[in-house]
């Protein structure tokens, strides 16, 4: 008979190998590099962000990574050069977020609310990517509790301001 401990050993080891191999596969600049995001502004409906820009391949994937807290008013936006299937993950967040896809017009394709982050090993293990509906060209972040607060729905649009 098998006894709890010689069970959960081997889950042990293959978490511990997954989250490694995970760790290991983020690109090295992220890990290394302070990467310095430009600032823009937007809306959502009529609510105003003050957003990080993460425009470029380094930038989207440090994203808000290891960024202790983000006030309401603010956020990040993911921009792509075209639309397509984009998806994201909160390995080394440190709060929940709220995420939205929008296309090309600024319609929402996708809304995810209070998505928790991957900041324990275990967590990073079993850390999921979260992919949209529909093709977008612009990701936004913000702090989870921002689309319930602002009644941000499938009709919302988005307005580049300034990024």
């Amino acid at each position: 008979m098998t006894t709890r401990t010689q069970a959960l050993v081997p889950i042990f080891i293959a978490a511990v190998i997954i989250g490694i191999v995970g760790l290991m596969s983020i690109p090295s600049e992220s890990k290394l590099e302070s990467v310095e995001f430009p600032r823009g502004t937007i809306k959502i409906d009529d609510v105003p962000l003050e957003v990080q820009i993460a425009d470029t391949e380094p930038r989207r994937v440090r994203g808000l990574m290891f960024q202790e807290q983000l006030p309401f008013d603010q956020g990040m936006i993911f921009v792509f050069d075209k639309p397509g299937l984009y998806s994201l993950w909160m390995l080394n967040m440190q709060f929940p977020l709220d995420m939205m896809w929008f296309d090309e017009n600024g319609k929402i394709v996708h809304i995810e609310k209070n998505v928790p982050p991957c900041k324990t090993p275990l967590e990073i293990t079993t850390c999921q990517s979260i992919v949209p509906d529909g093709q977008a060209t612009y990701i936004i972040e913000v702090t989870s509790g921002f689309v319930e607060q602002h009644k941000i729905t499938k009709n919302s649009i988005l307005n580049i301001i300034s990024i």
